[in-house]
C-alpha cells in the first residue's frame, strides 16, 4: 500500500479524485487507478492533469506516442536524428553522448511532473516530445493543432515480456514484483499501466486511419524487418523527406546504423548514468530489442490465451500483429 505521506503530498483535488476512481493492485504491489479508462499510478495523476490542462501544442510540434516498452527509445532516437540531421552532422549527433530519453522528454513524466507550467521555451524547434497517454486522453491542443503524432506499436506478447524484464531489472527494496503468472493474469483482464493495451493501440490505429496526415502508425516488427523504408516513411510524414543526394550518399543507412539497438546499447552514455526522473540506470532501456522473445518465457497456453483476447478486441479493425 502507498504510505500516507505519499498520498499526503498530493493536492486535495487529486486526493478526492483518487478516492472515487477504480483501484487495483499493480505489479509492484502498490495500487493503480483507472483514470479516463486507462490505468495509472497515483503520483502521475496530477502530472497528467497538468499536461492535459496547460500544454499548448504548436503546429510544428512532433508528439511521439507509444504503449510502454513498445519501441519508445528507438522511436525517440530515430525521430530526433531524422529531424535534426542538417542541424547536427551525423558523426557528431547528440545521440552519441546523450540518452534518447533526455533528448526527447516525456510530457507527463518529465516536463509536467510536479510542475503545472514548465518552461518549454528552451526546447529546440521543432519540438519533439513524448507521451504514453492514450489517444483519447491527449490534450485538445494536440488534437486540434497542426502538430504531427507518431505512434509505435509492438506485439503485446513481446511488450509484456519487455516490461516484465525491465521492471525486474530495476526493482529495489521498495518494489515487490508479482510473479510473471500473476502479471499475465492482470494484463489479460486489462489491468496494467496505460492499459488495456488493446484500447491503447486501437485508439491510435483508428486515428491514423481517419487522419493519416496527422497520425502515423508504425509497427515495431515492420521496423525490424525493413528499417530503411520505415525511416523514409517517417521523414516523409514529418515533412523532412530525404533528397536524392542524401539517399545516394547513404544518409538513410547511416541513420539506421546510428539508431540501431546494438549501437545505442554499446554507447558509453547508455552503459552508464541514470535516468534523471526515477534514478533508473540507462542500460535498463537496452535489454534485447528482439522480436519473438516472448516464446522464451510464456507457455503456449498463455500465448494462445492472450492472442485470442487480442483477436476478439481487435476484430474488424484491420489491425494485427506479427509474431
Amino acid at each position: 500500500m502507498e504510505t500516507s505521506a505519499a498520498i499526503g503530498e498530493l493536492s486535495n483535488e487529486i486526493q478526492q479524485l483518487l478516492l472515487n476512481l477504480p483501484r487495483e493492485k499493480g505489479w509492484d504491489g502498490n495500487p493503480i487507478y483507472q483514470y479516463q479508462r486507462f490505468w495509472t499510478q497515483s503520483n502521475l495523476v496530477s502530472a497528467i492533469i497538468s499536461f492535459q490542462r496547460h500544454f499548448q501544442a504548436e503546429d510544428g510540434d512532433i508528439i511521439l506516442t507509444s504503449f510502454p516498452k513498445s519501441g519508445t527509445t528507438w522511436l525517440k532516437a530515430l525521430a530526433f536524428t531524422v529531424v535534426n540531421r542538417t542541424r547536427f552532422p551525423l558523426q557528431n549527433s547528440p545521440l552519441l553522448t546523450t540518452p534518447p530519453h533526455q533528448l526527447v522528454p516525456f510530457l507527463e513524466v518529465d516536463l509536467y511532473w510536479k510542475n503545472e507550467s514548465p518552461n518549454l521555451e528552451d526546447i529546440p524547434k521543432p519540438r519533439i516530445l513524448a507521451t504514453h497517454l492514450p489517444y483519447a486522453s491527449l490534450p485538445n491542443s494536440i488534437l486540434n493543432s497542426g502538430c504531427r503524432i507518431v505512434y509505435v506499436a509492438r506485439n503485446p506478447l513481446d511488450q509484456f515480456i519487455s516490461l516484465w524484464k525491465f521492471l525486474s531489472s530495476v526493482q529495489d527494496q521498495n518494489m515487490n514484483l508479482v510473479s510473471i503468472e500473476e502479471a499475465f493474469e492482470k494484463i489479460c483482464s486489462g489491468v496494467q499501466l496505460c492499459g488495456p493495451i488493446w484500447e491503447h493501440v486501437l485508439g491510435y490505429w483508428k486515428a491514423s486511419q481517419e487522419n493519416p496526415e496527422k497520425v502515423l502508425f508504425l509497427k515495431y516488427e515492420d521496423m525490424q524487418e525493413n528499417i530503411i523504408s520505415n525511416i523514409k516513411n517517417l521523414a516523409n510524414f514529418l515533412g523532412c523527406a530525404f533528397s536524392e543526394v542524401e539517399e545516394t550518399q547513404g544518409v538513410v543507412k547511416e541513420i539506421s546504423k546510428i539508431c540501431s539497438f546494438d549501437n545505442l546499447k554499446n554507447l558509453e552514455v547508455n552503459k552508464n548514468g541514470k535516468s534523471t526522473r526515477f534514478g533508473i540506470g540507462n542500460e535498463a532501456f537496452f535489454r534485447k530489442g528482439s522480436v519473438g522473445d516472448w516464446s522464451n518465457f510464456l507457455t503456449s497456453s498463455m500465448s494462445d490465451r492472450l492472442e485470442k483476447i487480442l483477436e476478439e478486441k481487435l476484430c474488424g479493425s484491420g489491425l494485427s500483429f506479427k509474431k
